[in-house]
């Protein structure tokens, strides 16, 4: 069994699942790929079965409905996304809210507090804003997605946390300072950063926060390139 991340830049994963239990299934995390100035692809390149959709902020669902409609990925959000991309033709959609979970083929999906807005791009409700704790395979995986720090990150922690994915560009979600409480506080056996180093107002120097990981928590740093993976 493997499970393989790539950073498809921003904030833009794709988790690959290889298993001879569960099969290979590919899950692809909050699609903005056509005006993203970092990503290595473009949509129309990018193959999903599952959709994963944080919040509804334009550079996390761009590119959610005509990727889903092309491949045929299930889309799993909350409850106002999937309907918000229903009415856009998706047709397959799996609707949640906060703390909610559901077992898939490539094994459980819940939906984690997140502290950050979710307006969609046409200015309707995007309901609550989250982030996805997986299981895969007895592997813990944990994206918080766009969120400021928050105590009951410890509880996240609690689940045993294989890895972790931290935003930490600042202005518009924790910045590194509070990346580092966040890692204290999740205590994952590695750590990715996330949203940063897009545009120049989310500029983060990801050697000197990597240095940070290491001298101030138990995590390994794990520092990718946009179209770099990782192996867990």
């Amino acid at each position: 069994m493997a499970i393989e991340l790539t950073w498809l830049g921003h904030a833009t994963w794709l988790i690959d699942v290889k298993s001879t239990r569960v099969g290979n299934h590919r899950l692809l995390l909050d699609p903005f790929l056509d005006d993203s100035p970092t990503a290595p692809i473009k949509s129309d390149a990018v193959q999903a079965d599952f959709i994963l959709i944080s919040h509804g902020h334009f550079d996390h669902v761009a590119d959610a409905a005509k990727i889903a409609k092309r491949t045929g990925a299930m889309v799993i959000s909350n409850y106002e996304i999937c309907e918000w991309l229903a009415k856009q033709g998706v047709e397959k959609t799996h609707p949640h809210n906060l703390g909610g979970g559901s077992n898939q083929p490539f094994g459980r999906v819940q939906l984690t507090l997140a502290h950050h807005s979710s307006m969609l791009p046409d200015g309707s409700n995007g309901g609550s804003a989250s982030g996805f704790l997986l299981t895969i395979e007895g592997k813990k995986l944990y994206f918080a997605c766009d969120t400021a720090m928050f105590y009951d990150m410890k509880l996240i922690g609690e689940h045993g946390l294989d890895v972790a994915v931290l935003p930490i560009g600042d202005q518009f979600t924790m910045g590194p300072a509070d990346s580092i409480r966040a890692i204290q506080l999740l205590a994952p056996a590695r750590v990715v950063p996330s949203h940063y180093d897009t545009w120049p107002p989310i500029h983060q120097d990801a050697a000197a926060w990597s240095a940070r990981v290491e001298g101030e928590t138990d995590a390994e740093p794990c520092v990718v390139a946009p179209g770099g993976k990782i192996t867990i």
